[in-house]
Formats: structure tokens, C-alpha cells, sequence
């Protein structure tokens, strides 16, 4: 029953984290009008908290390691509701790129401290689906963020739209910092203190890049990231634009995608379990993330063909459902190999792949600029999502009997 508990705190945890970063794209139209920011300006915007986030991420991670997630995640979550809430008082450019540079700098600990908080209180058989569920959360609240923050600027304005953000944060982190606790009274860990003993395997710090298995999960992670954060920040305005659809009409069609990648992560979650318990152990990360990746590339690469606003729709969920068919996978992975430094090391995997949150919004707008169409973006993200693939088939965190390696450097 505790453990359900977790859940639902680590799913509101991830619905917030979403809503909170998707909020400015959803504001983009007011907000670009009253600061007087073009679109290459808000491409610069949308890059800065993916530039933040990232940076931080590693450091964030350590601070999970070292504190447990309780406080840490309090923490975070009241700092960057801080931010959330700032964003509504900017006034001009420079202010509004440090302003969502501190704030990803804020959000960056919210999930390698969940990556810790599941080690600490679930065996490695089921992680699967609680990372599923964890981060179907981030899709549930970016698909209510579009609808939901068109109509809160409807009726208040974009600025007020970011205090509500901000409050609802920090609901959440005295409802954690009250009722969470880093371990299960009955235990330090899950799995009879095999967090703890994995911290004598792993010794963490910064030549932990040098591990074979982990630069493999960066690299697929930026890949990732790439295509799934246009959905965030120029899908909404893309269908706009391209399709003369009305804010409504867009926002609605934005939301569908992260829906229907809310359901592959409960799908995936539940595969990466089953296979756990199978005699394809061995492939419980690997096969789910290599079918996603496929499943990206080809809808990625059939969006250079959408001619109306239904079939880049039905492009994009395809492009989305696959992408997140890897992330349970992918944050499971760095729980098998950090073990007691989980947190770090899938901080260092999402520190690069938020370099390819960075890259993808701020090179979407100018190849749309320079070349008329988002063809050419979307040819690089199919070309970037197959090359994962191939770091996938590289990517061995459980032998057959499911024991899970420290990291190795090499």
C-alpha cells in the first residue's frame, strides 16, 4: 500500500514537472507579443531551461545520492515552483532566458530524485512499470497543459497563468516533505540492501563518462530527446501555423500525441516487466527500447509528407508513442547499473539527453526559416531515432540470471 502511495506522488510529481515546463510554449502567442520576441528569440527561450536542465542534472543527482529524495525533491520542487511563478513578472528577453535557464536548473533533480526514491522502495522486477507510470504523468500533464493553459489565458491573462503554476508546486512539496520517507521502515532497500552493496561496485564521479554502457544510454537518450521535446515547445505552434488552425484546434490536436504517449509508457512499463520474468531477461531493456526507436524513426520521417493537419497528427503520435516506448526502459537501465548511485548516473544519461531538448528547439526554427518547411528536421530526427537503435543492441545491463553490473569504465 506504501508503495502505491509512492506512485501517486511520483505521477503528480511528473505531471507537474510538464505542465510547468509546456506552460510556455501553450503562452508562446501573448507572451512573444508583449515582450516583442520573434520566433528564433522564443526558440532561444525554449532552448535555455533545456540548456539549464541539463547542465544541472549531474550535480541534482548527486545531491539526491547524498541527501535521499525526501528533502531533496522538497527542495527542487519549492525552488522551481519559485521560478514557475517568476516567469509571469519578466518584462524583457534577457530577464526571461535567465529566468528559464535557473528554473531547468531547478527542475533538474525531479527525476533522477524519483529514480531514487523507486530503487530505494521497489525490487529491480518491478521498476519497469513504475518508471512507466512515473513518466506517463509527464504526458498527462503536458497533453492537459495545451487545453488547460489556453484557457486559463482565456480568462486571466499569461502572466497570472504562471502564479496558479507556481502555488500548486509548493502544495506539493509540503504534501512530500510531510508524508514521504527515503526507505521502507522494514528495510534499507527492496532487495535486501543490494542498493547499498552497489555502492561499493560503483564509485561515482566524473569518470563514470568513461563507461562504455552509459555513453551508449546518453547518446540514445539525446537521440530521444530530440524528437519528443518538439512536442513540447514547436509542435503546438508548428500545427498552428503550418495548418491555419485556431488556438483551440491546435491545442487539441497537441494534446493527442503525449496522450497517447502516456499510454506507452503503462504499455512499455508493463513489457520491460514481463520480460524480466522471462526467459528474455536479458532483452527486458533492450527489445522494448529498440521497437520504440523503429516506431519513432518511421513516423518521424512520414511527418516530411504530411500535407494536412490530421495526417502530421497521426505522424507525431506515432513519432511520440515510440519515443516514449524508451524511457522506461532507458531509466531502468541506469537503476541496474548505479544501483546506490542511481540518481547520478541517470542524471548524467538525462544531462545529455536534454542537450538534445536544447539542440532540437533551437535548430527546429531556423531550418524551418531557412527552408520553408519542417522536412529537413524531421529527416535528421528519423536518421537520429534509427541510430539509437543501433546503440541499443550495444546496451547489456542484466545477464540471463538478471544481476545487474556495476558500471565499468574503460
Amino acid at each position: 500500500m506504501k508503495q502505491f502511495f509512492l506512485m501517486i506522488g511520483l505521477f503528480l510529481l511528473s505531471m507537474l514537472t510538464y505542465i510547468d515546463r509546456v506552460a510556455i510554449s501553450a503562452a508562446k502567442g501573448p507572451l512573444a507579443v508583449d515582450l516583442g520576441l520573434s520566433n528564433d528569440q522564443m526558440g532561444v527561450v525554449f532552448g535555455a531551461f533545456s540548456l539549464g536542465y541539463a547542465l544541472m542534472q549531474v550535480p541534482s543527482g548527486a545531491i539526491m545520492d547524498r541527501y535521499g529524495p525526501r528533502i531533496g525533491l522538497f527542495g527542487v520542487v519549492t525552488a522551481w515552483s519559485a521560478l514557475t511563478a517568476a516567469t509571469g513578472m519578466v518584462h524583457n528577453y534577457v530577464v526571461m532566458l535567465v529566468t528559464r535557464f535557473t528554473f531547468g536548473m531547478g527542475e533538474a533533480g525531479a527525476f533522477p530524485g524519483a529514480t531514487r526514491a523507486i530503487v530505494n522502495w521497489l525490487p529491480p522486477g518491478k521498476r519497469g512499470l513504475a518508471n512507466g507510470i512515473m513518466f506517463s504523468g509527464s504526458r498527462i500533464g503536458g497533453a492537459f497543459a495545451f487545453p488547460a493553459i489556453t484557457w486559463l489565458i482565456a480568462v486571466t491573462d499569461w502572466r497570472r497563468s504562471f502564479f496558479i503554476l507556481g502555488a500548486v508546486g509548493l502544495v506539493w512539496a509540503v504534501g512530500w516533505i510531510l508524508l514521504f520517507r527515503d526507505y521502507p521502515k522494514d528495510a534499507d532497500s527492496p532487495d535486501g540492501g543490494a542498493a547499498r552493496s552497489a555502492a561499493q561496485r560503483v564509485k561515482f564521479s566524473w569518470e563514470v563518462f568513461r563507461s562504455w554502457p552509459l555513453f551508449l544510454a546518453m547518446m540514445q537518450y539525446f537521440f530521444s530527446n530530440f524528437t519528443f521535446y518538439l512536442c513540447l515547445t514547436w509542435m503546438f505552434v508548428y500545427l498552428l501555423e503550418t495548418y491555419s488552425l485556431t488556438p483551440e484546434q491546435a491545442s487539441g490536436y497537441a494534446a493527442l500525441p503525449l496522450l497517447f504517449g502516456a499510454a506507452s509508457q503503462w504499455v512499455t512499463g508493463w513489457f520491460v516487466d514481463s520480460l524480466y520474468r522471462s526467459r528474455w531477461r536479458s532483452w527486458s531493456r533492450r527489445l522494448p527500447a529498440i521497437a520504440g526507436f523503429v516506431l519513432s524513426g518511421v513516423g518521424m520521417l512520414a511527418l516530411v509528407w504530411a500535407d494536412t493537419a490530421i495526417f502530421a497528427v497521426a505522424c507525431f503520435t506515432v513519432a511520440t508513442f515510440g519515443a516514449d516506448m524508451t524511457i522506461s526502459p532507458s531509466w531502468s537501465f541506469c537503476g541496474d547499473i548505479g544501483g546506490a548511485h542511481a540518481a547520478s548516473v541517470s542524471a548524467s544519461m538525462n544531462m545529455i539527453g536534454n542537450l538534445g531538448s536544447f539542440a532540437s528547439a533551437g535548430i527546429f526554427p531556423i531550418l524551418l526559416r531557412l527552408t520553408g518547411s519542417g522536412s529537413a528536421y524531421f529527416a535528421v530526427a528519423a536518421a537520429m531515432n534509427f541510430a539509437a537503435v543501433a546503440c541499443w543492441i550495444g546496451m547489456r545491463s542484466l545477464p540471463p540470471d538478471g544481476k545487474a553490473p556495476a558500471v565499468e569504465s574503460h
